[in-house]
């Protein structure tokens, strides 16, 4: 199948099995020295027991082989033969097959893959939280996790308007908008996306990114890597929203930072009067104007629509039998779509109050458990039915697989303009170990983080 912007890929798919890649929000893990040794970091208090008890198992077995040995080192005079060596030889084995117990017990799976540059999971992230707002050097993060290649400058093509000369202001009419968040865990994804953005944009210079963080100001590693980037840094407080997130079939989906697309409109100065979100696990491969010049008509937000998915999965049979919450849907029909690609009229945003109708849906399924899936329901309940439809190209989703595995996926049938790795398997992990998926051979273009590939 070919791609807009000179990139293809094949059609077809590897097979699907388990444990393609690993998925940071389910296990921490990290691989230390050069024999790899496997540490899962949630259990870390249980391992430390079990290193108490096999140290004084081994001393235990030590002595009492060391005792044995010079006990028979002093009768071996008195006694010598066959039956001599044959007892010696079954005191050496046995001493070797307990120590090769124990470092199976501490070590119960040994890893043939290089080390890891990092520990990435984002159970060990509330031990390494950050201030905010501070900045970060590229230097400072274990593993160099945050050192990035400086990208290609990127110019308007002859067609393209200059703009306000000499200034750079968010409230440029010229300018076309996009949001990405930024965190630690996906700032590799997050930089991928810009990059394929830039490269594939006939006016470059005329897109102004929005930049959400919540734990740490990244600004200077962006406009290290992106010189001559137009963007902006917006803190997202956590507290807004924590007491709101309720449990979800993946930890990753819990994080506030994924509830941040609910405020723009409160974020983002009020002169942008329209934004595309984009998620952090996706490239774009044709030019962005062409998404932000959709007509919206007089919907609020436009996406692409799945009306052929089953729409009632992603609510709980409590919303389903109760009569007044199911007829949040009548008058209207609801297809699925997903949220990492949106465009916005923050406009009528703002004026008709979507921010709190998602905050109230938040509220009802603290107390009555209404779906599963983290921040996409709520905005199910609100927008489903109500979407101004944009073509599929615009986001071949579903190619990190599914919440558990993050199996391989294939691209959907017809054009593509923008691929999306939603899904647990994202592709940075899955080439760093060594098990990528074929498309994500696509991604690894955009890739400029210092020590990939």
């Amino acid at each position: 199948m070919g791609l807009s912007g000179g990139v293809s890929c094949r059609r077809g798919c590897c097979s699907d099995f388990s444990g393609v890649g690993f998925d940071c929000s389910v296990s921490a893990v990290a691989y230390i020295g050069s024999i790899g040794i496997r540490i899962e970091i949630e259990n870390f208090p249980k391992i430390l027991a079990n290193l108490s008890g096999a140290l004084a198992l081994l001393r235990l077995t030590l002595s009492s082989v060391l005792e044995d040995w010079f006990d028979f080192k002093s009768r071996r005079k008195k006694r010598r033969g066959v039956d001599s060596v044959k007892i010696l030889w079954t005191i050496r084995f046995s001493a070797l097959f307990s120590a090769v117990a124990i470092i199976l017990l501490l070590s119960p799976s040994f890893q043939s893959s290089p080390p890891a540059h990092a520990i990435r999971s984002s159970h060990l992230k509330s031990y390494l939280r950050l201030p905010a707002p501070i900045e970060l050097p590229p230097t400072q993060s274990a593993g160099n996790s945050f050192a990035f290649r400086n990208a290609s400058t990127f110019t308007n093509a002859g067609e393209c308007g200059s703009g306000e000369a000499g200034k750079i202001s968010a409230c440029d009419p010229s300018l076309a908008h996009v949001a990405i968040t930024l965190d630690v865990e996906y700032l590799r994804g997050s930089i991928a996306a810009v990059h394929s953005i830039l490269q594939h944009s006939s006016c470059p210079e005329n897109v102004f990114f929005h930049f959400l963080v919540s734990e740490t100001n990244l600004g200077t590693l962006v406009s290290s890597t992106f010189p001559k980037l137009k963007f902006k840094v917006y803190y997202f407080d956590p507290e807004i929203v924590r007491g709101l997130i309720s449990s979800s079939v993946r930890q990753a989906l819990e994080q506030p930072l994924n509830y941040a697309r609910n405020y723009l409109a409160d974020l983002l100065e009020t002169c942008v009067r329209r934004v595309i979100y984009l998620d952090s696990d996706l490239v774009v491969v044709d030019d962005i104007f062409k998404l932000w010049s959709i007509s919206l008509s007089s919907r609020t937000i436009g996406a692409p629509e799945y009306c052929h998915a089953n729409f009632t999965k992603y609510f709980t049979g409590r919303f389903w039998s109760d009569k007044q919450l199911s007829r949040t849907f009548a008058g209207r029909r609801p297809c699925y779509f997903n949220t990492g690609v949106m465009v916005i009229d923050l406009v009528r945003w703002r004026r008709i109050g979507y921010t709190r109708r998602i905050e109230q849906w938040m509220e009802i399924q603290k107390g009555d458990r209404i779906y599963e899936l983290g921040s996409l329901p709520p905005f199910l309940l609100v927008f489903a039915g109500h979407v101004a439809p944009i073509e599929h190209r615009w986001n071949q989703h579903g190619l990190g697989g599914d919440n558990v595995r993050g199996s391989c996926r294939d691209l959907h049938p017809g054009p593509v303009s923008l691929l999306h790795w939603s899904g647990s398997g994202k592709p940075w992990l899955r080439l760093d170990s060594r098990r990528p998926c074929p498309l994500d051979s696509i991604w690894a273009p955009y890739d400029l983080h210092e020590y990939s590939h």
